[in-house]
């Protein structure tokens, strides 16, 4: 754990609600092909499952929040389902960019421009705390799961499958 970095909006979110949470840094590397979310697995040494990446989705044209481990890839037809949608696909970068206000590889679930109807996977529960993004690359904060489904609204289901 590091100094508290620059205020992120997904890091005044979790101040204002007054949870506890962990801060965790790393350099970006703008040439790794892991994606972003097994990049900072390997660069804080944390596990792939207990690390979450933020998906936005389409489900029947809304856009929406997917949370799912670094471990495994989303589920879009049981993504759709948990949401009561017909059908889901992955959002434009451009789009997910513009209405979270965040940039793609730094998305957080956490204090996004407006709030967008979110799912985490079940397996959050599995674990005392939960690592996603802090609002930008190289930037993961940790926190229990249940305050993670609390601030964002969360639905929790089993949206994820194993790479």
């Amino acid at each position: 754990m590091s100094k508290k970095p620059a205020g992120t909006p997904a890091l005044k979110a979790l101040d204002a609600a007054g949870v506890e949470y962990s801060i965790h840094e790393y350099e970006h590397d703008p040439r790794s092909k892991v994606g972003f979310g097994l990049e900072s697995v390997e660069k804080l040494g944390m596990s792939a499952d207990q690390s979450f990446k933020t998906l936005m989705v389409l489900a029947d044209g809304e856009l929406c929040c997917a949370v799912v481990p670094s471990s495994g890839m989303l589920n879009l037809k049981e993504f759709a389902k948990a949401l009561g949608a017909k059908k889901a696909e992955l959002a434009d970068p451009a789009q997910a960019q513009r209405e979270t206000g965040y940039i793609v590889g730094g998305i957080s679930p956490l204090g996004q421009k407006k709030k967008h109807r979110t799912v985490i996977d079940e397996s959050a529960e599995l674990f005392d705390k939960v690592y996603v993004s802090g609002g930008r690359r190289g930037l993961t904060v940790g926190l229990a799961p249940g305050d993670l489904v609390k601030l964002t609204g969360a639905a929790e289901a089993d949206i994820a499958r194993q790479l």
